[in-house]
């Protein structure tokens, strides 16, 4: 008998199974195999088609029952993970009104700084625990704004993993966590933020109706059995965003416990009961995955850090190397501090815990007659190393004080450069674990009822390595104070 999960991202579906007894990893589909396309009628604007999405799911799922040779009736339950911060919009019959405006659109920030500085930057921060930004709250205004033909038609608004769920389902309804993400959830209060709805000028009925996430929130319908190929009855499980979920498949759930990814961009995410907000600006807060308005107030803290692994992505596909292996080995070649040479990695764009300035990527230092490219591929794995300390330095400013640090088996968290510069410089050890989003949702499935033991288990065989920080602190510090200072110059210029 197995879970199934799915992971919807902004640049593939992907879809897994994993066994119900021991939690292991059956196999994983993607969908489409080459990356879904957004839509940019805009510089800055990010759309996709949410029957895209649908469609993928179910090729997916099709794809993954024929390749494991799995029966629909041996499907047990889903669990459901997703881009977090989009809008989807529908009508009475269920219908998308546009194109969804996925998560890193940015037309809606103007909209989200005035309706911060209009509602009150004290009742943002004390009961929302964000400014409403660019979430999915100022892109609905947008929409009311701009397209008032849409919104007068909209019967219910969604976010991207509850579209899927009602497709499998023909229920609408969303969990606390997603709220949260949209900031559309009083902390204080434990409600709906019907302030941020009265401001904006929602009507209430456009909140879908909660559900725990941990629960039997829906079961697949005969549509949704007809389109996807599971069995009509098949319960859906689980649902959160995905870094929620990222952390969820780290087995990370409680205050002090942290999960790291190193991808295109990189996320910090530490969960805690602490609701302080003084980093407010550049740490974003949304109720964990096991958050309830009974028992459990866990919050996820969470700081992106957009130029991470693109900045190395970039040099391996400009530097005269063949991959991400022989780049590392390259960078074990040189000394800690890599003889000088500096990079800062934030070329991908604003950086929020930056105070949203873009600086852009710098290779500073470089002497042409002494350096070669073992020093920047040096120098840029410590100097993305370095941001993720950085940032780790902000949200231990905002409370967080990290007991267990957890990271996926991605390409940065694979150089023993990288990691044991974090490691060394933040005096942690980090524990790599080989899981992905799509079998952290499968597995949360189990969680329905409540047995977190069991769902530890299913880690065990996940467990990589673990770096540990090394005796010789001096030689990091050094040069992570002449990366910061170096930073901190162009911060002033700035």
């Amino acid at each position: 008998m197995y879970y199934l999960g799915i992971d919807l991202g902004s640049s593939s579906i992907k879809i897994a199974l994993v066994e119900i007894n021991s939690g292991k990893s059956v196999g994983v589909v993607q969908e489409p195999e080459q990356e879904m396309s957004m839509l940019a009628m805009e510089v800055g604007w990010a759309e996709q088609d949410p029957m895209d999405w649908w469609s993928h799911v179910c090729t997916g799922i099709k794809k993954l029952k024929k390749k494991y040779k799995v029966g629909a009736g041996e499907i047990k339950g889903i669990g459901i993970a997703y881009q977090m911060h989009g809008l989807v919009v529908v009508d009475k019959n269920g219908n998308p009104l546009r194109k969804s405006i996925i998560w890193c659109d940015s037309r809606a920030v103007n909209i989200g700084n005035v309706a911060y500085d209009e509602i009150g930057p004290n009742f943002c921060d004390t009961n929302l625990l964000n400014s409403p930004a660019n979430f999915t709250a100022s892109k609905l205004k947008w929409v009311k704004d701009n397209e008032p033909e849409i919104y007068n038609r909209i019967h219910k608004i969604m976010l991207p993993g509850d579209f899927i769920a009602y497709k499998l389902s023909n229920q609408i309804n969303t969990t606390i966590s997603g709220l949260s993400e949209g900031i559309f959830w009083n902390f204080k209060r434990d409600t709906i933020a019907y302030e941020v709805l009265d401001h904006f000028g929602f009507d209430h009925s456009l909140i879908p109706d909660i559900v725990d996430t941990f629960s039997i929130q829906s079961t697949v319908s005969q549509s949704g059995a007809d389109e996807s190929g599971l069995m009509v009855g098949t319960p859906i499980l689980y649902r959160a965003g995905d870094q929620p979920n990222n952390a969820l498949a780290l087995n990370v759930f409680h205050p002090g416990e942290v999960a790291a990814t190193g991808g295109t961009s990189g996320v910090v995410y530490a969960v805690t009961d602490n609701l302080s907000v003084k980093e407010s600006a550049r740490v974003n807060n949304f109720a964990h995955v096991n958050y309830n308005s009974d028992s459990c107030k866990n919050i996820g803290k969470l700081l992106c850090i957009n130029g991470a692994g693109i900045q190395y992505r970039w040099l391996l596909n400009n530097l005269a190397v063949a991959s991400y292996e022989e780049m590392n080995e390259l960078a074990e070649e040189m000394p800690v501090g890599s003889e000088g040479v500096c990079v800062i990695p934030f070329g991908n764009g604003a950086e929020r815990m930056l105070e949203n300035r873009e600086i852009g990527t710098r290779i500073l230092n470089l002497n042409l007659n002494v350096h070669s490219k073992a020093n920047i591929c040096r120098a840029a794995l410590e100097g993305i190393a370095f941001s993720f300390v950085y940032g780790i330095e902000i949200m231990k400013s905002d409370g967080i004080e990290a007991k267990l640090i957890r990271a996926g088996n991605d390409n940065l968290f694979r150089s023993r450069v990288f990691s044991d510069t974090i490691a060394t410089l933040i005096g942690q050890e980090i524990e790599i674990y080989n899981t992905t989003g799509a079998i952290g949702a499968a597995r949360a499935a189990s969680l329905v009822d409540g047995d977190y033991q069991k769902f530890s288990g299913y880690m065990a065989n996940d467990h990589v390595l673990t770096y540990t920080p090394l005796t010789d602190k001096e030689p990091y510090q050094k040069a992570y104070n002449n990366w910061k200072k170096e930073l901190e110059l162009i911060l002033i210029k700035k």
